[in-house]
């Protein structure tokens, strides 16, 4: 069974995403990279991404992560921001229950991103 089926597929992972946004459009640390966005858009494309990096179904048909977050690189978006999210997500995987193993996986595989997000 994939990550991706163990965490409830698309219906899981689309109810941790909106979890996800509503911890990061309320934090005024990192909601600034949201600013005149379509957060639907983006939690759909995230949906597909996450599905595809946790050994789901391939739907994904958007940028690359250098590419999808270079405006909030321009914006100023760094190891802190990153961080903030990243705690977010994790913080996120445990209030759904996902037992602690299966959140670390997660977050390895949502790790190996980092530099591309960074662009460095």
């Amino acid at each position: 069974m994939s990550l991706h089926e163990e965490l409830g597929g698309d219906e899981g992972v689309a109810a941790a995403l909106d979890h996800f946004y509503e911890k990061v459009l309320a934090d005024d640390r990192v909601n600034i990279y949201f600013d005149g966005r379509n957060v639907e858009h983006i939690k759909s494309q995230q949906k597909d991404f996450l599905a595809m990096a946790l050994g789901g179904p391939n739907r994904y048909k958007g940028r690359d992560l250098s590419k999808a977050h270079a405006r909030a690189r321009e914006q100023g978006l760094g190891e802190e921001g990153y961080d903030v999210f990243m705690g977010h997500f994790r913080d996120t995987l445990k209030e759904l229950g996902v037992p602690e193993t299966k959140v670390e996986e997660v977050m390895a595989i949502a790790h190996t991103g980092k530099e591309e997000v960074l662009g460095q």
